[in-house]
């Protein structure tokens, strides 16, 4: 069985002590490709220093929306230039909308364009987040479509309705479903789990956010990207391996990676 964990974020500095009993622990649960999100353009090359230790990591560049204070006239060149020198680079993200205490609405609107611009000029595809912004978020893919043409992407760690899902479903977007997924009252997590289209469907741990039952409350690390796995299965009445097998299929299919021929032992 092979899992791939299309959100992770383990150069941070509580991973360090024991990055190489994580890895075992990925590689035991048969995690065989992962994605190293990027939440600022500062922290490429501390990720680029992990996928050179662990052959199975890829990763992005990004400003994420929290973060729109950091963007500069020069911001917008430093992420196209990091992103075409590294084979490694499968995408541009995490980048999108944050208004859940927002004051900075507007900045984020233009920060997000200008990065999707980036994406559609190097045929990457986006990692995107949106909290509490789906509407304006839909409104604005749909003006950029018109206007430039689509790009591919992720709506990543999904946590909106399933009505506001069908928008980024109709725009071409993959879902990927975090451990909010396993908590006892995220009913509208779950529906959405249930009904995205098997060829859309994506999962990922958000790490070392978002720990699934049952290890909520805890340090997330890559490996539990199998209790999310395990959850969606169910909630959509197929096995773990079908699961496993068509999330891989899918997020190799949106980061154009080859699927590994040997999956880990599990």
């Amino acid at each position: 069985m092979q899992l791939f964990d299309t959100h992770v974020h383990i150069n941070f500095d509580l991973f360090q002590s024991d990055l190489e009993e994580i890895k075992d622990r990925w590689r035991k649960a048969g995690v065989v490709r992962l994605v190293h999100s990027c939440v600022e353009p500062a922290e490429f090359s501390s990720i680029q220093a992990l996928a050179n230790r662990f052959p199975e990591l890829y990763f992005a560049v990004g400003l994420h929306p929290l973060d729109t204070e950091k963007w500069t006239s020069e911001t917008a060149e430093q992420i196209r230039s990091l992103a075409s020198s590294d084979h490694r680079v499968v995408a541009i993200g995490e980048i999108g909308l944050d208004f859940y205490k927002a004051e900075d609405r507007e900045r984020q609107k233009v920060v997000f364009e200008a990065q999707l611009a980036i994406a559609q000029q190097l045929d990457l595809p986006v990692i995107i987040h949106c909290r509490d912004a789906a509407a304006t978020m839909h409104e604005l893919l749909q003006d950029f479509w018109k206007r430039t043409g689509p790009v591919r992407g992720v709506m990543h760690c999904w946590g909106g309705t399933s009505e506001e899902m069908q928008g980024f479903l109709d725009l071409g977007f993959y879902i990927s479903i975090s451990g909010i997924v396993t908590f006892k009252h995220a009913t509208q997590v779950q529906e959405s789990a249930r009904i995205i289209p098997s060829d859309r469907l994506l999962i990922e741990t958000d790490c070392p956010f978002l720990a699934p039952v049952p290890k909520r409350g805890k340090r997330n690390e890559p490996s539990y990207v199998r209790y999310v796995a395990e959850c969606v299965a169910h909630l959509r009445g197929v096995s773990l391996e079908t699961l496993a097998t068509q999330t891989t299929q899918n997020a190799c299919n949106l980061f154009r990676l080859s699927v590994p021929q040997l999956c880990a032992t599990v």
